[in-house]
This record gives C-alpha cells, sequence and structure tokens, in this order.
C-alpha cells in the first residue's frame, strides 16, 4: 500500500509540535514554521515557473534585480546583489543578452565600466512572469479578504523590518 503524501497543514503541525517538544515557544514555531512551509512551497512551484519561461534561477536573479532597481547596474553591482561571483555574471549576461532581455552599454561618466539595463523585451519578459505568478499567489491567498491581506503583510513587514536589527550568525 502506498504511504500518503502528509498535507501541507499536516507537515506544518507535526513540525511545530516536534519544535515545541524540544522546548519552542508553540507561537513563535506556528509562525516561524508556517513562514518556511509557505517559502518552501512558493520556490517550487517558483522553480517549475522558470522552467516552463526557459530562464534559470541566476538570469532571473539578475532580470529581477534589474527591473527592481529600475536603472542599469554595473556587472559587479549585479553580482554582488544576486550572490555570485563575477565570472558567474559574465555568462549570466551573454545568456540574457543573447535573448535580448538586457543591454551592456559603456558608462558615459567612467568609460572603463559597463552598465547592464533591462530592454523593453526584458522588461516584458519581467512583467509577464510576475502576471504568471499572480495567479498563484492570489489563489494562495484566496480565503483571506482584503482587510486580512493588508493586516497580514503589515505584520510580515514588522517582523521584516526587526531582521535588519539583529546580528547575523557567524
Amino acid at each position: 500500500m502506498a504511504r500518503r503524501t502528509p498535507s501541507a497543514a499536516e507537515q506544518h503541525r507535526r513540525a511545530v509540535a516536534t519544535y515545541v517538544k524540544a522546548g519552542g515557544e508553540e507561537s513563535v514555531q506556528r509562525v516561524i514554521t508556517a513562514v518556511q512551509g509557505l517559502s518552501r512551497k512558493l520556490d517550487q512551484w517558483y522553480a517549475r515557473q522558470l522552467a516552463d519561461l526557459d530562464v534559470t534561477a541566476g538570469e532571473w536573479a539578475v532580470v529581477a534585480a534589474l527591473a527592481k532597481s529600475g536603472a542599469a547596474l554595473t556587472p559587479s553591482q549585479l553580482a554582488d546583489l544576486t550572490n555570485v561571483a563575477p565570472s558567474s555574471m559574465t555568462h549570466r549576461l551573454d545568456k540574457l543578452a543573447e535573448r535580448g532581455f538586457v543591454e551592456r552599454t559603456p558608462d558615459a561618466d567612467n568609460r572603463t565600466r559597463v552598465l547592464v539595463g533591462l530592454t523593453s523585451a526584458g522588461w516584458d519578459f519581467f512583467s509577464l512572469a510576475i502576471r504568471s505568478s499572480d495567479v498563484v499567489e492570489s489563489e494562495v491567498l484566496q480565503d483571506l479578504g482584503d482587510a486580512e491581506r493588508h493586516e497580514l503583510a503589515r505584520l510580515l513587514e514588522v517582523v521584516i523590518a526587526r531582521l535588519d536589527e539583529l546580528p547575523l550568525a557567524e
């Protein structure tokens, strides 16, 4: 007999119970475990979406970084933003340029530097991907009303702001 995969809700309950048994505070574990579970499931969906769009996660990170910056960036800045070595960035930029998503131009202020920006095709690609993911994200949140979504967003933003005040583990 095949074993049934536990539902996301069952996995959440089991994880919380395990952490509480080990000494964790239940309310803290319920929140953190829920956020981790949500993130993991969305990451799985995003990975499938990127495969369908024929783009790697690294290439997507570059497109998203450029879209969010609203300006052209140097390859070094992009490498820093996407946590990769500059040599890896060169390869990503080559692939994205081949697809017409980015263009490299000399920096007018420093001719030894190159700036990378999204093309209109790159922006269209970014917009298409966001609209596609919004469908699934909206489904995930469909059981919450507008006021509940706003309150959840507000509460998560409070938690995110606190992250900047915590020292990184070394």
